[in-house]
Order: structure tokens, then C-alpha cells, then sequence
């Protein structure tokens, strides 16, 4: 845990590319193939969330929260 927020930086990488997903395939379209990316990274995040909530004994929800918080862009 290498932050101010206490959370593994990954799961703060992994969400920040969960909104660079996002941007990319707003730019782009709406088409399936354009919203893959976002759905993939999504996925990776969601999970790293949810086993980072199960080895600390917390929920899921409060630790999506603070890692949403945490990588919100400025």
C-alpha cells in the first residue's frame, strides 16, 4: 500500500484504466467492439476489488468506493 488512500496502487492502476476505458469508448462510438475494452477492464477491477475486500475482512462496497475515490481523475 504505496498511498495517502491506503490501497494497493494496483487497484487504483485498475480502475484508472476502468475510466480510461470508458473515455476511449465514449469517443468513439457505441458499438460492442468499442465498449470491449471498458467491459474487460471493468471486469479486472471488480474482481481485484472484491479478493482485496475478502483477505482485509471488509466489504466489497467500501473498499469500490475508496479505490473509486482514489483514482477519480482530477
Amino acid at each position: 500500500m504505496d498511498n495517502e488512500s491506503g490501497l494497493p496502487k494496483t487497484l487504483i492502476d485498475l480502475q484508472q484504466a476502468v475510466y480510461e476505458a470508458a473515455e476511449e469508448a465514449q469517443a468513439h462510438g457505441s458499438s460492442r467492439e468499442d465498449w470491449r475494452p471498458w467491459v474487460e477492464a471493468a471486469a479486472a477491477a471488480e474482481n481485484a476489488i472484491a479478493e482485496h475486500a475478502a483477505a482485509a475482512g471488509i466489504s466489497a462496497d467500501e473498499v469500490r468506493s475508496a479505490v473509486e475515490k482514489a483514482a477519480r481523475p482530477a
